[in-house]
Order: structure tokens, then sequence, then C-alpha cells
């Protein structure tokens, strides 16, 4: 038992040991959820810092063979995009606990669900095999839906029921184009659903990649709020729990991204350029649309809900360059955007925990009451509109010029234009929200001002200005992974 399997059991011990505590132990259920999450986080923060950036392999692996008959085996490793994710996971999952704290209804089976939803996702980055990466793929949206339905907020049934509805059945499509792609390679051995094996000894042809690139690309593209199969998304924000939500932005909705990245492109590199003109195209409406319906939201969950589905074009933007400086981007503002949207809903969630409102027309002058909830919105909103600073920035940058660079000029003028547009309503909301008039002076609030309030945003701004100050200490990190792509065109 490696590195990696502690990482992705850790989690899953936490599980099984608050199982076992009594439900009215509540301080003991929360210490447990915060080691079960804190310790991927030293895990994966020492896996990023031990990774050899000058090697483009996967590192760390470990491989038992499962069901050899159909070449299924328990393979995990990392390149260096899914190590960097792995850290993003980490911290998002130790955070979104901290931001939990105060849950008091069915906190046990709260905490349950929010770490096995933590397991789903470190499978799903770890994973090297087609097989098992699908089983922690599933693993990962199914616990949200619980999530939602029961701890959620307004609409919470309808949010959970479309979430699933809408995700389920992307997982169906991309579930057939994984089939395929194990139908059609060429082995001159037995089949395998390994993907390193598959890449460095299997063979599809150009017709077949081009015709099951789609099915991975609308399947996982529908957990990546790709347009417009992103409906699901801003209301599954919505209604989610502060916890859930930070991970549904922050981590979850990524891993189609990811698969994307891992799967499509990895294995698929012919398919990936006969469809990188219509993932260009389609990216365009995630940026410009999402950006201007996220201009005309009011509730504040729904603003940076159609936010993430507008950054989310950045993004695949970026994967639709097939450029190293392009990709490399599209994988860093993952990264910048995940810890941005974890440190959004957690403000959220505590703003609407003291007003129990997140309506703008019935906030106003927070920044009197809540001054050090007020402050780090600020910070938050200037990270989401990319001031420099900030990784959001950097990303955006690279993305930009890795399109240039594929002669997506369009499409880069397009994405520079949606830069404006999250300014604009990111500005509007903190003029609206934070300053002029108070319209809510009869409710009691109170400022984020003990520890455990603070630790959570604390920690997420603390890694925003660390990796956006320095974006060397990941850059190199992600570019290796990033060349093992480019290498396949």
């Amino acid at each position: 038992m490696g590195l990696l399997t502690v990482i992705l059991i850790s989690p899953l011990i936490g599980v099984l040991t608050i199982a076992l505590i009594p439900g009215a132990r509540r301080g003991w259920i929360r210490t447990a959820a915060a080691v079960a999450s804190g310790i991927p986080l030293l895990l994966t923060l020492a896996l990023v810092t031990l990774f050899d950036s000058t090697s483009d392999t996967f590192q760390f692996e470990e491989k038992v063979a499962w069901v050899p008959e159909l070449g299924i085996s328990y393979h995990l490793g990392v390149d260096g995009i899914s190590a960097v994710l792995a850290l993003l996971a980490s911290v998002v999952l130790f955070t979104g606990v901290l931001s939990s704290w105060r849950v008091e209804e069915r906190s046990k089976e709260f905490f349950i669900w929010l770490l096995l939803l933590g397991t789903g996702i470190f499978g799903t980055f770890l994973s090297l095999d087609l097989f098992f990466f699908y089983f922690f793929y599933e693993v990962a949206v199914l616990p949200m839906y619980l999530l939602i339905g029961i701890w959620g907020g307004t609409d919470r049934k309808y949010a959970a029921t479309k979430l699933t509805i809408y995700i389920s059945a992307g997982a169906i499509l991309a579930l057939v184009g994984v089939i395929l792609i194990y139908l059609h390679v060429d082995f001159s051995g037995p089949r395998s659903f390994d993907i390193v094996e598959i890449v460095q000894r299997g063979t599809i042809s150009r017709e077949a990649q081009i015709a099951i690139f789609p099915f991975l690309l609308f399947g996982f593209g529908v957990l990546a709020a790709l347009w417009p199969l992103h409906t699901w998304s801003p209301i599954g924000y919505a209604a989610a729990p502060t916890g859930a939500s930070m991970m549904h932005a922050g981590v979850l909705k990524k891993l189609g991204a990811f698969a994307i990245l891992r799967i499509a492109l990895l294995i698929l590199p012919e398919g990936a350029k006969a469809w990188a003109n219509v993932i260009a195209a389609l990216c365009v409406f995630n940026i410009i649309y999402c950006g201007f319906a996220a201009m005309r939201q009011r509730d504040m969950k729904y603003v940076i809900g159609y936010s993430s589905c507008s950054h989310m074009g950045y993004v695949l933007l970026g994967i639709a360059s097939l450029q190293l400086v392009g990709i490399t981007g599209a994988v860093y503002m993952i990264w910048a955007h995940g810890i941005m949207a974890a440190l959004a809903f957690s403000l959220i969630g505590h703003i609407y925990a003291e007003t129990h409102t997140k309506d703008l027309d019935q906030l106003g002058g927070l920044a009197r009451r809540l001054p050090y909830v007020a402050a780090a919105f600020v910070f938050m909103g200037m990270a989401n509109a990319g001031i420099p600073g900030t990784p959001n920035f950097v990303a955006e940058l690279l993305v930009v010029l890795g399109s240039w660079e594929a002669e997506l000029y369009l499409p880069a003028v397009l994405a520079v234009f949606g830069i404006v547009v999250t300014a604009t309503y990111m500005l509007r909301m903190i003029r609206d929200g934070l300053f002029g008039a108070e319209k809510t002076p009869e409710v009691g609030m109170k400022d984020a001002t003990s520890l455990i309030d603070r630790a959570p945003s604390l920690i997420l701004i603390i890694v925003l200005l660390i990796t956006g100050c320095f974006p060397s200490l990941l850059l190199p990190v992600i570019e290796s992974g990033a060349r093992m792509i480019v290498q396949r065109f």
C-alpha cells in the first residue's frame, strides 16, 4: 500500500469511523471528519512537493491485477495534472469540513456523505484503469444527490433530481465511450482497461477515434457544464449546503474536464483534433452566455453558479487549443477557480446563516456589520475577475495565449471580453451586497470572529495569494502532465 492508496482510503476510513460514533457525539464526529480530510491534505502536499516535474511519465504508481481475464487492475498513479488536482481536492475537502462545522441536523450522515464524495473524487484523479476511473467517477457523483436533497435549501428536491438526471445521462454516454475504447483498441496481446497500456501499446483507427470522441466529450462535458448542458449546475449550487457547494463548484465539476483530458485527449488524439473546433465554439457560449446570465442574477449563489459555468469555458477553450500553453492554462484555471469558488460559497454560507437571505435586493451595508467577511468577499471577487496577483489572472492569460497560438482568434478575443463581463457582475455584487444603505437593520448579524469560522476562508485566501504571486510553484508540475498529452498530437 503506497502513498496514493493512503490518500484514497483516508476519507473512507473517516466514513467508517464516523459510522461507529453515536450521533449525539457531534464534537467527535466533527473531529473525525477534520482528521480524515486533513490527512489527505498533508499527503497531497507532500505528493506535489516530491513530484519530479522534469519527467513526462506517471509517478507513484501502484498496480495490482484485479480481474486479469478482462484486463482490469487496481492501478493508481499521477502525472503533473492529477497530482495538482488531488491537492486541490484535499484543500477544498478540508475547508469544506471546517465550513460545515455548525451543521446540526443529522451531522453524522452529512459528514459521512461529504467524505464519501471526497473518496470518489480522489479515486477519479488517481486511477489509471478505465474501469476504476469510471467506478470512482460514479461514486463521486452519487453523494451530491443526498447532500442537496436532505440538507439543501430552497428547491432542493428539484435541484437534486435535475442534477442526478443530467449527470446520469452524461455518465451513460461516457460509459458507452469507455466501452467502445475497450472494444476498438488493437492490442498485440490481451485486451486491457489500463490507460497506460492503451496509450503505450494500443492503437485505435482514426475513424474510430473520431466516432468515439463525442461520447466522451458530451458525456463528461455534462459534469464540466459544457454549454448547453450546463443548466443543472447553477440551481445545484443554489440549493446545496455550504460544504457541498464548495465541493461541487471547487472540485466535482472539474472532474468532467479532467476526464476529457485524461481519457479523450490522451487516448483519442485524432478525435480531439477533429472535434477541437466544436469544443472551441461551444465554450465561447459558456464564457459569454453564462457571463451575461450571471449579470442578470440577484441571488448571490446563482451569480457564482453562472460565473462558474462561464469560467469552465476558459478551461474548455484551453483544452480545445491542443497547445502546451493552453492545456497548462486550462489546468491552472481548474486550480484557480476551484479555490476561488470554494472561498465564495464558504463566505456566502456565512452571510446566509447571519441574514437568512442570499438576495442582493435584501442585502446592503454588510461591510459595516461583517467587516472580516466583507474584506474576504472583496478579495474573492477580485480573484474571480482575474486581477494580477491571483492564479486566475495567470490561468486566463495562458488560456488566451494558447488559443491564439492555435489560431482560434475569435474565441480568444471573446474570452478577453468575458473577463470584462466577469468584472462587471462581480463589482456590482460587491456594491449591492456589501456597501450602500443597510436593508436588514433588524437582523442581528455576527461577523466571523472565532478561529473555526475564519479558518476556511483564511486557508483559501492564503492559497490564492501564494499560487497567484508564485505560479512557478505549480506550473512546472502541471506542464509536465500537459506535455504528455501534447506529445500524443
